[in-house]
């Protein structure tokens, strides 16, 4: 029978050298399985696996028909954003680390990868955010995220004053270390480290939360994905903007950050017996006993 999946790109963990061996057993399951493998290149790269095609995000988003991250969520915003726009779908294969977009327990992965190669698996749809920053009316398109953008102080360790508008609408002038601007996927990464609320991915929301504000009240506050949201950097020496944890650059008071969902999705497969409530007690260790 013919794989669901005929072209599938393999990307590791980053700058990470161990995910050579488990890299290397897939690509000659997948293989043996009928299926052409891409190697990502970095993954190649650091890895040393260079015995597949080696190609970049670009051209997985053009060839791959799926794209599995191995050993942790790194990977994942790095290729769902070019499989995006043509509908490609991204599977995690987990190593071990925690990780909530990888399904699959690599000690399985071959029963559960033959499972979605015989078109046993579910498919689920990921909300992207487009970041536009003006500077003196000028746009500048910065990348999109799938986690989370936000906007940080720099390494001078001062506080940033932002002027945050919804819907054109004003909400508040914030004095903080950052804020964040969280999908319901970011919310289990670093906006659940700053206090914000876990957002169940079929939720169309985002979730705004202050890093460490100056006034304890600035509470993290959840709308509507279909809102636009603008963050005006008032007073931000050494502020950044960053995507996905990635500094885009530099910041200058003035600049207009406005971030809207995209309007493409990323797709996430998912195999059988997947759900999101018992990756959240797996991964959050939730319901054990401590005593």
């Amino acid at each position: 029978m013919s794989p669901a999946f005929k072209t599938i790109a393999l990307i590791g963990r980053y700058k990470s050298r161990d995910v050579a061996v488990p890299l290397l057993f897939l690509a000659r399951f997948l293989v043996n399985r009928g299926c052409q493998v891409l190697v990502e290149a970095d993954t190649a790269r650091e890895s040393g696996v260079d015995s597949y095609p080696v190609v970049d995000y670009a051209t997985i988003g053009r060839q791959a028909d799926l794209a599995i991250v191995l050993g942790g969520d790194g990977g994942a915003p790095d290729a769902g954003r070019p499989l995006a726009a043509r509908g490609g779908p991204l599977l995690g294969a987990n190593q071990g680390r925690r990780g909530f977009l990888t399904d699959i327990a690599f000690n399985c992965v071959t029963e559960k990868m033959t499972q979605v190669l015989d078109g046993q698996y579910t498919m689920e749809t990921r909300t992207l955010l487009d970041p536009v920053v003006s500077r003196q009316g000028e746009p500048v398109q910065t990348p999109l995220a799938l986690n989370d953008v936000v906007v940080s102080k720099g390494s001078s360790g001062r506080l940033v004053e932002m002027i945050v508008h919804i819907d054109k609408e004003f909400v508040y002038d914030l004095r903080a270390d950052g804020l964040i601007v969280s999908t319901p996927t970011g919310s289990t990464a670093y906006a659940l480290s700053s206090d914000g609320p876990i957002i169940q991915p079929n939720v169309p929301g985002l979730a705004l939360v202050p890093i460490c504000p100056q006034t304890l009240s600035n509470r993290p506050i959840t709308v509507p994905d279909s809102c636009t949201i603008d963050i005006t950097l008032k007073r931000g020496h050494d502020a950044r903007l960053h995507s996905d944890g990635q500094p885009q650059f530099d910041l200058v008071d003035g600049d207009r950050i406005t971030v809207r969902r995209a309007e493409h999705q990323v797709r996430l497969i998912h195999p059988p017996g997947y759900s999101y409530y018992a990756m959240l007690r797996e991964k959050l260790h939730w319901s054990e006993s401590f005593f």
